[in-house]
């Protein structure tokens, strides 16, 4: 396997011409962009041109992450090529399906074949539920398959957001990359960093990714209790304070981050469902473990590497961690970064979720306020 990173950033491309060297018969080029710049199409005629075989999946950003930096409306690219690995990659909208249970569904089958080991997971951010998404993934494909990717972003507009392959980008799509066989290494890290606080109560009432009572209390209500002097700053300030849901049947939570409130109804939308009967704590940012989070994150995800060194790492982080952290958020970066050596390529985008594993349990879900981590090797 071999990968070389590139990026257009202030309106000139930096690195291409050292990617098309390295990988002059790249099979797939992974571009993570401003959604302004891929509407405007001025992304695809010269990869293209660098690389005539290669399938481009394009995915729209809330910022890039390029090597140690994060930058904002740029594009990230790499260029992969195989040594040992066949791949499929497919595309759906789901305006072709009834709902995104159903799109997950339909495309997994695209890509259940013998010895399927990944899928890269990019989707949407708006238009599709994550959760229903990858349900509907993994009903199809063998439990052992890992799963990683994120929802695509839209900065912090929060307008629309592109997936797509080639020149064939609009709202409503997914794309699903499969790897298979033996020789693909992949390795994930996911960490969160935020600080619980308060008793574990119950969801007691709720409608998908729609909260509506906590332990038979308004959950509005109840949560405004806990903001304080931001409680006049919502729904801005919930990105401080998201909220930990306990996975059924396991012992390891998941953050889910509010994305509105609804005065009139008392009701709070979350990036995620909250199941009746869920357990769900309380949580608050502490912004030095949100950067020691991501540098964990890094090393789990090299701690079981049969490789010296990743050849290419994902990286997937949420717009909500890049929001509190301001101008801190390039430490985050650097943070994860130090697990990987230079000869690794980096690369990856903020996102409005993030796809992947906990350690240790095969099972992938959609996180948010969450930083992950995917490696890819060939052996």
């Amino acid at each position: 396997m071999k990968s070389a990173t590139f990026t257009f950033n202030e309106n000139k491309w930096e690195g291409l011409d050292a990617a098309i060297s390295r990988i002059p018969d790249a099979q797939i080029v992974l571009v993570f962009a401003d959604r302004i710049l891929l509407e405007k199409n001025i992304l695809y005629s010269p990869i293209k041109k660098a690389f005539k075989n290669a399938s481009i999946i394009n995915c729209s950003t809330a910022g890039e992450i390029y090597g140690r930096l994060v930058q904002n409306q740029s594009a990230a690219c790499v260029a992969i090529s195989f040594d040992k690995t066949p791949f499929s990659i497919q595309a759906c909208n789901i305006r072709d399906f009834n709902n995104s249970y159903l799109l997950g569904k339909g495309a997994a089958k695209l890509l259940a074949k013998e010895n399927l080991k990944y899928i890269m997971v990019l989707s949407d951010g708006n238009l599709i539920n994550g959760d229903d998404l990858i349900k509907g993934i993994q009903e199809v494909v063998d439990p052992s398959v890992i799963l990683s990717g994120g929802l695509a972003g839209d900065g912090d507009r929060f307008q629309k957001t592109l997936v797509g392959i080639d020149q064939n980008i609009a709202e409503g799509n997914i794309v699903l990359l499969g790897l298979y066989g033996k020789h693909i290494q992949i390795n994930t890290g996911i960490k969160g960093g935020w600080d619980m606080f308060g008793p574990e109560r119950e969801v007691t009432h709720a409608e998908g990714n729609i909260l509506y009572e906590i332990d038979h209390t308004n959950a509005l209500d109840l949560y405004k209790k806990y903001l304080g002097k931001y409680v006049d700053e919502l729904p801005s300030s919930a990105l401080l304070f998201p909220i930990s849901l306990k996975v059924s049947n396991t012992d390891f939570s998941i953050v889910r981050t509010i994305l509105s409130v609804d005065e009139q109804k008392k009701s709070m939308t979350f990036a995620g469902n909250l199941p009746k009967g869920s357990k769900i704590r309380f949580m608050k940012s502490n912004f030095d473990r949100l950067i020691t989070a991501a540098e964990e994150a890094g090393a789990e995800a090299t701690s079981t590497m049969e490789n010296d060194f990743p050849e290419l790492a994902l990286i997937v982080s949420c717009v909500g961690r890049k929001i509190v952290l301001s101008n801190r958020v390039d430490e985050e970066i650097e943070a994860v970064s130090n697990s990987f050596p230079n000869a690794s390529s980096i690369i990856g985008f903020y996102s409005y979720g993030e796809i992947g594993p906990m350690k240790k349990n095969p099972h992938s879900y959609l996180h948010n306020q969450t930083l992950t981590v995917t490696t890819f090797s060939e052996r």
